[in-house]
């Protein structure tokens, strides 16, 4: 816009400079071209200072909107029970469990079909899992971020134990669109219910 200014302003100095008029028609060029430009420069300066206010006003809203983006995003949270009643297992491979008993999903972060949290948000996550088991076979539960292992629990088969509980926990620095799932390690076991095995996760700052 400056720009333009100044080469509107010495276009018209320019032409002013090189019309050559007499002396007695000096009068009538001054009184007919000077007010004119100086209308137009003046509502050529209004114009960009309306401009340059418009584009203050935006900057604020873009501003304004994208720290309610961030406020937004940085609300989640999530904790989904196994659902059904009974063993969950033995499988023969490695199997991600589907906590399908949503208890709750802020940010719907957390995809109840897959078993799998999507992070939205660069952050620090903290992370929970419980498990109940029978004590007839194995248990061995993985926390997984992406595809490594990030924390375990386990329980012996035994005889004499009728059941068996346990868990672990985590916090994760994770990226935008990082996985974290539990994984049931191949020939193992849990019992599934909407209540027992769970499955929690929360977002404590975005980073």
């Amino acid at each position: 816009m400056n720009v333009t200014f100044w080469i509107l302003l010495w276009f018209c100095g320019l032409t002013l400079a090189q019309d050559v008029v007499p002396e007695t028609d000096v009068a009538t060029e001054t009184g007919s071209c000077f007010p004119d430009m100086c209308k137009f420069l003046k509502e050529f300066g209004a114009m960009k200072e309306k401009q340059e206010g418009l584009e203050t006003r935006l900057k604020e809203t873009e501003t304004q909107v994208s720290e309610l983006k961030k406020k937004e995003a940085s609300k989640i949270a999530f904790s989904a029970a196994l659902g059904g009643n009974g063993h969950v297992g033995t499988f023969n491979i490695d199997t991600t469990l589907i906590y399908s008993t949503v208890i709750t999903n802020v940010g719907n972060a957390y995809n109840h079909h897959t078993g799998i949290f999507s992070a939205p948000v660069a952050g620090v996550y903290y992370f929970t899992f419980f498990y109940h088991a029978g004590g007839s076979e194995l248990v061995s539960l993985a926390l997984m971020k992406n595809s490594e292992v990030i924390s375990t629990a386990y329980d012996h088969k035994t005889s004499h134990d009728g059941a068996d509980n346990g868990g672990n926990a985590a916090f994760l620095q994770l990226q935008q669109g990082d996985h974290v799932y539990m994984r049931l390690i191949a020939s193992t076991h849990v019992w599934g219910n909407n209540h027992i095995t769970t499955f929690s996760g929360a977002l404590l700052h975005p980073l």
